[in-house]
């Protein structure tokens, strides 16, 4: 199980995420801040600093904010 950002980095990213996370596995898109899904360590770090509380475990994603998991994943799936 990886973390997911959600909606609330939309056109924020602040990029505290990127700062601590250990392996860097987080990524500049666009429009927000992506997790890699195949490198994230579930340590949490990324949640604890985020600003907008943009930042869940996957299996905590709000249902409103489902469609992230998939959009996260895309994401990296098209590099």
């Amino acid at each position: 199980m990886a973390f997911v950002i959600t909606s609330a980095c939309q056109n924020e990213k602040a990029g505290e995420c990127i700062e601590t996370c250990p392996v860097d596995c987080i990524v500049e898109g666009e429009k927000q801040m992506y997790i890699d899904p195949d490198v994230c360590i579930d340590c949490g770090a990324c949640e604890a600093v985020c600003p907008v509380e943009a930042i869940y475990p996957e299996d905590e994603v709000p249902e409103s904010e489902q469609k992230y998991i998939q959009l996260n994943r895309d994401f990296f799936k098209n590099r």
